[in-house]
């Protein structure tokens, strides 16, 4: 017996295809007759995300030169604010002192959780919201008082500047001061770097960035996800932003507009993060 139904699915697939691909393939025809250049700089969480969109804007046009660097959102607000770059990125809302200074825009594009995270052969799977301001704070010194093994506990975070480090620092640990001993580490890849290479280590850093090189540590029995951000039950969550300084030039008009297209949103999720639409 001829099975139409599944004919009739592979059917529905085929058309969507067809359809999905020309869709996508718009979304880069706002390139089309650009030429110049585009600097970024700033938040090191949106990395993944701009270099890839870069690379597929410059495969498309190659009369198109993008460059992106980090430096943490507070590099991505002076630059943007200075004219050095064309877009800035920051790991949180710009400050109303910064947008009257620099006469800045904010592009919100994503949604990210900040994860404390560990060596991946530390024990410790998980700690309670107080246990980690404990030990940030220098109230807690050595892994065995939570379960871990006899050996003092490696600290380490992020510069002031920093979006990751504001979260953090303010929804997990509630604005407390971090012991003055904390390891201060430049970006989410150096963190990811220095902790994974530390069996003794805490850190933080952004979910969009954790691999099997580190372990993110459950919070109040809660695991630190895209899944988890999404539905609320994480609560150390940020948005991610692109700024301009005015109203965005042509180029950068059409990189923002295409990171928030459905490719772009594509290029969002597979860098770990969730798009804002």
């Amino acid at each position: 017996m001829l099975n139409t139904k599944g004919i009739f699915f592979t059917g529905v697939a085929l058309l969507f295809l067809l359809c999905a691909s020309p869709l996508l393939a718009a979304d880069l025809d706002r390139f089309e007759g650009l030429e110049g250049s585009l600097d970024i700089a700033g938040g090191t969480a949106h990395i993944p995300v701009m270099n890839e969109a870069a690379k597929r804007i410059m495969s498309f046009n190659p009369k198109i030169r993008i460059t992106v660097a980090g430096g943490g959102t507070g590099i991505g607000v002076q630059k943007a604010g200075e004219g050095l770059v064309d877009i800035g990125n920051t790991g949180r809302a710009l400050s109303k002192e910064e947008v009257a200074k620099f006469g800045l825009q904010s592009f919100d594009f994503a949604i990210d959780g900040v994860a404390p995270i560990t060596h991946p052969g530390n024990p410790v799977s998980g700690l309670a919201a107080q246990q980690i301001r404990d030990i940030f704070a220098g109230r807690i010194t050595r892994w065995n008082e939570v379960g871990g093994p006899d050996a003092a506990i490696h600290v380490y975070g992020r510069e002031e500047a920093s979006g990751t480090h504001e979260v953090f620092w303010g929804k997990l640990l509630n604005k407390e001061a971090i012991i003055g001993s904390a390891n201060i580490i430049q970006s989410n890849g150096a963190m990811k770097v220095a902790v994974s290479q530390d069996a003794n280590a805490i850190g933080y850093m952004s979910i969009g960035h954790i691999d099997d090189s580190v372990k993110a540590l459950a919070v109040n029995g809660v695991t630190p996800s895209q899944e988890t951000a999404v539905d609320g039950s994480y609560p150390v969550v940020r948005h991610l932003f692109m700024n301009t300084k005015g109203e965005p030039k042509p180029l950068a008009r059409a990189f923002i507009d295409y990171i928030l297209s459905e490719e772009g949103a594509g290029i969002v999720s597979a860098a770990g993060y969730i798009p804002v639409r």
